[in-house]
């Protein structure tokens, strides 16, 4: 018989045209079908996590509903011939945190195929670090360095730089040797991106719109998390044979560009998806966080917080005022 046990979850409900969230007493017969029941004792913050809690209808359709789309923890329950019971998991992307009930809550059930064992040496907390947004960033790196870029090529930009997936990045490629450009609207963030490693911190105004289809190349290469007008300024700005790893939308989906990048310089313009790629991929780089790619600055200025907090540090996501790694411990 499956176990039936209570938890606590921060659900989302809608009333009176308002998505309001709350921690709620759910059971674990409330999950949806899945080979897997783990019992969630981290998760962390992500802009989409925000979206969903504030009913954004492309992320979730239905409510009431468990935001989350990063899990780690423990199996509790497992009818996979691969995971057994007691093993340590991460659970990022797929439908998890969508329209599947997330990390939020203390419990999720999920198949199979979403669970990444935990790397050696690793716990949940370490994994969320990290989360998507530190999968991401690893992924978008490991994207530039398929395409051959080399600190020899220049600086290379990351916009967002003060946002999870670009403070990741910005330590990564200090790491790596490439002299990193940091470009954040938070000035008052310049001295915590520096001491990632970034070289030179400049504001958001360095990709303010410009109505020249081609400027002077200043980047080697670049990590663009923001999209929208951000993207299409970093493109005129790089140098021949360059690239581009593009995330992120918050800055807007419209991608305003002319070819004149691509054609003249040779730019190339990386899409990064760290939701539906495969195990193979996720696990390969969550083996280079936990080894040759720790980010050891990141992990010591990661905030915990506790459930109570999630309200607050969602909307810190949508007014554009997050910044750094935020971990959910279900123990606070």
């Amino acid at each position: 018989m499956p176990t039936k046990t209570d938890f606590k979850a921060w659900r989302v409900e809608e009333k009176d045209g308002r998505y309001v969230g709350s921690e709620q007493t759910l059971n674990t017969s409330d999950l949806p079908d899945g080979e897997i029941l783990i019992r969630v004792s981290h998760s962390s913050l992500n802009y989409k996590d925000a979206l969903s809690a504030s009913g954004n209808k492309g992320v979730t359709r239905t409510f009431p509903h468990t935001p989350g789309i990063d899990a780690a923890g423990e199996v509790v329950e497992s009818s996979s011939p691969d995971i057994s019971a007691g093993s340590k998991v991460i659970v990022t992307g797929y439908d998890l945190g969508m329209n599947t009930d997330g990390g939020f809550g203390e419990y999720i059930r999920v198949p199979a195929g979403w669970c990444v064992p935990m790397p050696a040496g690793w716990d949940a907390r370490k994994a969320m670090i990290y989360g998507t947004a530190g999968l991401t960033a690893g992924l978008c790196v490991q994207k530039l360095l398929t395409m051959g870029a080399n600190p020899s090529q220049g600086p290379v930009a990351v916009s967002g730089a003060s946002g999870a997936v670009g403070s990741v990045t910005v330590e990564l490629l200090a790491k790596l040797g490439f002299e990193v450009v940091a470009i954040s609207g938070k000035s008052d963030h310049a001295d915590d991106l520096k001491a990632l490693g970034a070289t030179e911190v400049v504001g958001r105004d360095t990709l303010a719109e410009e109505k020249k289809p081609l400027v002077k190349p200043a980047f080697g290469n670049a990590v663009d998390t923001v999209g929208g007008t951000p993207l299409a300024e970093l493109l005129k700005q790089i140098k021949p044979g360059g690239s581009v790893s593009c995330c992120g939308l918050v800055a807007g989906p419209q991608l305003q560009t002319t070819v004149l990048p691509f054609i003249l310089r040779g730019v190339n313009l990386l899409g990064v998806d760290s939701v539906e790629i495969s195990l193979t991929e996720k696990q390969s780089v969550w083996d280079k966080f936990s080894g040759e790619w720790a980010c050891p600055k990141t992990e010591a200025s990661a905030k915990d917080i506790g459930r109570s907090g999630l309200e607050p540090a969602l909307q810190a996501f949508l007014k554009g005022a997050s910044a750094g790694k935020i971990v959910l411990d279900h123990s606070l």
